[in-house]
């Protein structure tokens, strides 16, 4: 029986789920596509399943999940979901091979056997229990009431610096309105901005699509005109009517500090350690890339150990352990935190939590279990506060401080420098440019019955490469220097593309060869309505 609680105060999780939109059915030698194989594997099935598990125990939570467009795009694409499938089968080969390998090392031994049962159960969660469809899984636990799904701008793109043209941002949100529904049947009641990147102008675009909430670094709120009274432990409303939430800076620490965040303690299991590094060459070579470069295939056998080069084997027991301690630690530190704020403030606490959806199970190996052990105790152990969302919270306290909230984001430094700087400027001229043909087209070509079928194809798919182009993880790639190769590919060739067919259209001289070539490639939002841009 669950204990009676005095609540004081509230908790919300918000995880945000995103990756770009990576297609390449001309060529399965993409590396970049196994981002999403991964995440699905180590981060989504992981939480569907947490959630099931905590519904089949009938354990009371709440979380909250953005969703990005791409990201649902992607889970909804055949081929993507046949590649899956690929991978699961060549993770299941090798975890097999290991086992037989290892067969004289009883802990390595253990260890296989632990990835080819993962990897096998991935299978038959995914293809045989599910279908091959993650979102309707989801959208169970929306249905349900445990989960709130929230959305994001369509392609992820950086608004504050879109802003130079406004009817860019109004497509952003509008197109990605469009998908939520699409999948959801229902419109969003809340958004998580891209980066957490804010300014007050998106105010009125946010509002007219039905947007009620918003979630925003802590400075957003901190900084506020005029000074919020309860600082980010209450949501403010701006004269506008958008609601904003603010991230809770102490709780943010525990797991994000890379000093003593919980994913750092020496039991976890090691990310960077894999067996894709590890083993002999010629042995891992058909797991690799097909260029012969070493690449992670998720089978690592060590933790963190350390600050050193010699780790200790993995104990899937040691660190369960610490998931336990480190979940009594975070809901402890919630119940001081809401103690003495509820001294202080006319409406409950509220204290958010938000965090890359990709970090619980990718690259915190144990971060699902953990949220499975924090909702259990939080339901099950005497607590002065309970689990919520920023709907629901909204719907019980709903007087709120008017005020403004401060432009903001949550990129290095809190504003924009992380996606516009030297080492990525050069791509905001195309944004720019293309962004005004991009209306240029629309004004010049509407839905009419005027307008010839292929034309509206035509700038269909030029609304999409201009998109694609917008999504905020280029210029983050870039600045962080990581696949520096792949995010130039990737705005250069949606700048080609889109002004090949600007181009076309013009003269009148449409090559459908071309066109069908790119609408098979870059095939986000089947059903886009190109007059978001009007």
């Amino acid at each position: 029986m669950n204990s009676i609680k005095k609540n004081k105060g509230y908790v919300s999780l918000v995880l945000h789920a995103h990756l770009p939109f990576i297609h390449h059915p001309e060529n399965s030698d993409y590396l970049e596509e196994q981002w999403l194989f991964e995440a699905i594997s180590e981060t989504y099935i992981p939480l569907l399943r947490t959630f099931d598990k905590l519904v089949s125990e009938k354990i009371n939570f709440k979380i909250t999940m953005s969703l990005t467009p791409p990201l649902l795009n992607m889970l909804d694409n055949k081929l993507l979901k046949n590649r899956y499938i690929e991978y699961l089968n060549k993770h299941i080969e090798l975890s097999k091979k290991e086992v037989k390998k290892n067969i004289n090392n009883e802990k390595l031994y253990k260890l296989s056997n632990y990835y080819f049962k993962k990897y096998s159960d991935d299978l038959i969660f995914f293809r045989d229990n599910l279908d091959c469809d993650l979102i309707s899984n989801f959208k169970f636990f929306q249905k349900i009431g445990v989960l709130e799904i929230i959305t994001c701008s369509a392609t992820h793109g950086f608004l504050p610096l879109l802003f130079s043209n406004p009817n860019t941002v109004k497509a952003q949100i509008g197109i990605a309105v469009d998908c939520y529904k699409k999948f959801f049947d229902t419109n969003p009641k809340g958004i998580w901005l891209p980066e957490c990147g804010y300014i007050p102008e998106l105010d009125n675009y946010l509002r007219e699509f039905k947007i009620d909430y918003i979630i925003t670094e802590s400075h957003g709120i901190l900084y506020a005109n005029p000074a919020p009274i309860y600082g980010t432990f209450a949501p403010i409303v701006s004269p506008n009517g958008l609601v904003a939430f603010g991230r809770d800076i102490e709780s943010s620490k525990q797991v994000w500090s890379s000093i003593n965040g919980y994913p750092g303690d020496y039991n976890y299991r090691d990310f960077y350690k894999d067996l894709g590094y590890d083993a002999d060459y010629e042995y891992i070579k058909p797991y690799i890339a097909s260029n012969g470069a070493r690449v992670h295939t998720g089978i690592k056998y060590y933790k963190i150990t350390g600050n050193t080069q010699e780790k200790d084997l993995y104990n899937i027991k040691a660190a369960h352990d610490v998931v336990f301690r480190q979940a009594t630690h975070f809901k402890n530190s919630r119940e001081e935190q809401i103690e003495k704020l509820s001294n202080y403030m006319e409406n409950p606490p509220i204290i958010l939590c938000p965090y890359d959806a990709e970090l619980y199970g990718h690259w915190w190996y144990e971060g699902p279990e953990w949220i499975y052990e924090l909702f259990k105790k939080i339901d099950l152990e005497s607590s002065n506060f309970s689990l919520t969302t920023p709907s629901e919270y909204l719907c019980n306290y709903p007087n709120l401080q008017i005020s403004t909230p401060s432009s903001s984001s949550w990129g290095a430094n809190g504003f924009s420098e992380v996606w516009v700087n030297p080492l990525n400027d050069y791509a905001h001229r195309h944004l720019y440019n293309i962004g005004a043909k991009m209306i240029e087209l629309v004004n010049r070509f509407p839905k009419t019955a005027h307008t010839s079928l292929l034309i509206q194809r035509a700038i269909t798919q030029c609304g999409r490469e201009l998109l694609l182009l917008q999504s905020s993880d280029w210029l983050f790639i870039l600045t962080n220097k990581t696949m520096v190769e792949y995010a130039n590919k990737r705005i250069k060739e949606h700048t080609g593309r889109f002004l090949n067919l600007y181009n076309q259209i013009f003269n009148n001289n449409i090559d459908i060869q071309f066109l069908e070539y790119i609408e098979n490639i870059d095939c986000i939002f089947p059903e886009l309505n190109y007059m978001h841009w009007k």
